[in-house]
């Protein structure tokens, strides 16, 4: 996804372009992790210093139910990202300090599918794996470090 396939799709479904929108998305493109609705809220307010957190909220819906972001839920706060622009089946690894993803394309329903017994069917899943990237991994070590 990208500011402007977003836009479109905005378009397509009726919503209107709005400077507020456009930069709300131009966040998701530059920071390419997930993002809180406060964390957005803080980056808006400096250039809307009025906007309110339900106004950030409906919008982050919105742009979810149009599959312009996903959402995850991390530490019971929601979290969103642009949609990821593959429709090949995939699933994630979470940084849960940076908050970057990255794509994996093994899906453990395939073994959980082969065995489990009972009759089963499974009609949808999610599937993400959270940790530290290598990068923060390195930066908690240093700092755990003894000086």
């Amino acid at each position: 996804m990208n500011v402007t396939k977003a836009l479109n799709i905005m378009k397509e479904q009726g919503f209107k372009y709005t400077a507020k929108r456009e930069e709300l998305l131009q966040l998701f493109s530059d920071e390419k992790r997930y993002l809180t609705a406060k964390e957005v809220l803080q980056s808006l307010q400096k250039n809307y210093p009025g906007m309110s957190v339900d106004t950030v909220y409906r919008n982050l819906s919105i742009f979810e139910e149009m599959d312009i972001l996903e959402m995850t839920e991390l530490e019971g706060e929601m979290h969103f990202r642009f949609s990821c622009s593959t429709t090949a089946h995939h699933h994630h690894l979470i940084c849960l300090e940076c908050g970057k993803t990255r794509e994996i394309e093994t899906c453990p329903m395939d073994w959980l599918n082969e065995n489990v017994d009972g009759g089963f069917e499974v009609t949808g899943h999610k599937f993400e794996i959270y940790g530290l990237c290598a990068e923060c991994k390195k930066a908690k070590q240093k700092e755990a470090a003894p000086a």
